[in-house]
Order: C-alpha cells, then structure tokens, then sequence
C-alpha cells in the first residue's frame, strides 16, 4: 500500500495550546520511508524513489530491528544549526533523515490512531541509528518556541493536533508558521544573461490559480555557476515560442525566451505585493518533488 504525505496549512497566526505539539519546521525533502521484508524505499511526495539519492539512510532504516514499517519525515542537510535546501541540493556533505510520524507497524495501519499514540508506537518501533533521528516537540507554548525559532534561524514551526489522525491530504490539524517567506513556483521563461553572468539572466516565474499560469514576477540572484549551468541546460531543452502566463508579462526584458512550465523552484522572498509579485526575491533551489500542476500561491488562512 502506497500512502499520500499528510500536509499542513499555512497560518500567519502563532498560538498556544495545550492540546496541540509543536515542532521545528525542517527546510528539506519530504520522505515517506517503506520496509517490508526487509527491504527500505524512499519515496518523495510524488511517489519518486530516492533510494539513490540517500543510500546511507536506505541502510541505516535496513539496520532498524523492525522490519515491517511505514513512516514520515524529512531528509535535510545542515549549513551550521540551520537546516538548508540549498545545501541539500549541492550535496557533498551528511544528509539526515528526521522522522516524525508512523503511518503502519508489523502489518497494521495505524493512522487512525491519535497523533501522540503514534509518538509512542513509533518511539517503540525505531532505535534510529545514525543519521536517523526523532522529531522532537514541545508540548502546548507555540507562541514563545515560535519566537525561539526565528531568533535561531529556523524556518518555522509545525502545531499540530495532539489528538488528530494522520490524513492523506491538506488538513487544519496541521498548522505552519514560518518565520521567512517562502514559495514553491513554475519556471515560465528566463531572461539573457548580463555582463559577466553565463547561460541566463533571471527566471519569469508563477503559480497556478484556476487552472492558469499568473506570473509573479522575476529572479536574478541565488544561483551558483554550477546551478547556471545546470538549469540554463535543462531551460533551453524545453524552449518554446510563447509565454505560457495566462497574463501579458511587461515589461518583457529583451532575449526573454519562454519555456514550458514544467519546472518547479523554491524561492524565498521578502513579501507579496499588492499586485501579486515577489519582493526581493532568491532562489533557494529545484524541487523534482512536486508536480507544476499543484503549485498554486500559498495565503495564511
């Protein structure tokens, strides 16, 4: 049985609750991890295998006594205390695996169970070796460990309903607030490289709303030579002569070329303004984990 990641909602909100657990919001790749006989699967939120991209953590869940289960978490790299996606995408350094939910054990689902039970079953299930730590969390003060997070550099926080069961799809009973903005979106065209810049200048990016590309905006910075280089490869293999925005880009800078929109970035920026584009803008890193089509403007609620 393939499981579907249960989502939180974005909120701009913090609270405290004692019938709530918070949790450090880790900056990484989502990874539901399968054991059965034996043999461990990394899948991502689209089903992808990563079992080749994080070998070492494929043997230390092989190395776990319990060789029946189905748990949640999030595959990250550190740059200092702060988890990074950036450096995640570069590699080359230790990449480790923070779980925090059990989804099924020894053959039984247990979803349905109430989110604190899970704590305990999968406390009991797992001795996590290595690279393969536990989420930990803090019972019922989301306000004050919110402050506590951004003061460290976190990304934010995750509250989530002590008593809930784990659904497959977006649910209220998992909150996030974040301490920076950040914004997954499609890759619509880029524009031609300037002065010593190589392979392009900045990324025309957008998200779906109704079914349609809207454009929010342009991106210059945050790239490496080695992302330049990569991305601008894989950007003119899927050029195309029309804009694939649903609304006239202007101005359209000269050498803009337009792609198909297939491609999906992470993106931190300052703010949204009020006509919908991006202030100050960066780009964090290429997601291959969620589909264009699912990219839609994320807004507190």
């Amino acid at each position: 049985m393939r499981y579907e990641p249960m989502k939180a909602v974005l909120t701009d909100k913090p609270f405290s609750d004692p019938g709530w657990i918070y949790e450090r919001k880790l900056d990484g790749i989502r990874i539901l991890a399968y054991r059965e006989g034996g043999e461990v699967r990394l899948e991502s939120r689209i089903g992808r295998s990563r079992n080749q991209s994080f070998p070492e953590l494929v043997k230390e869940l092989e190395a776990e006594p319990t060789d029946d289960f189905v748990i949640d978490g999030e595959v990250v790299a550190f740059e200092g205390s702060r988890t990074s996606f950036q450096k995640l995408q570069r590699g080359g350094g230790p990449v480790y695996y923070y779980v925090f939910d059990i989804l099924q054990v020894r053959g039984e689902d247990v979803t349905g169970r109430p989110l604190r039970e899970r704590k305990r079953i999968l406390r009991d299930a797992l001795e996590f070796h290595g690279h393969v730590r536990f989420t930990t969390h803090r019972n019922g003060d989301g306000v004050d460990y919110f402050r506590y997070a951004c003061r460290h550099g976190w990304e934010g926080l995750i509250a989530k309903r002590a008593d809930s069961p784990y659904v497959q799809k977006r649910s209220r009973d998992w909150l996030k607030f974040k301490c920076s903005a950040e914004q997954e979106l499609v890759i619509g065209g880029f524009t031609a490289p300037r002065g010593s810049r190589t392979e392009f200048g900045a990324l025309l990016v957008g998200y779906y709303e109704d079914g349609k590309l809207k454009y929010a905006g342009k991106v210059g910075t945050g790239f490496s030579q080695d992302t330049l280089r990569s991305l601008g490869r894989r950007m003119r293999e899927l050029e195309r002569d029309s804009s694939p925005f649903d609304e006239r880009v202007h101005p359209v800078p000269r050498g803009t070329r337009w792609v198909e929109p297939v491609l999906v970035g992470q993106f931190g920026f300052s703010e949204w303004t009020r006509d919908g584009r991006l202030r100050h803008p960066r780009f964090l890193g290429l997601r291959d984990d969620k589909p264009a089509r699912e990219v839609v403007r994320e807004r507190p609620s």
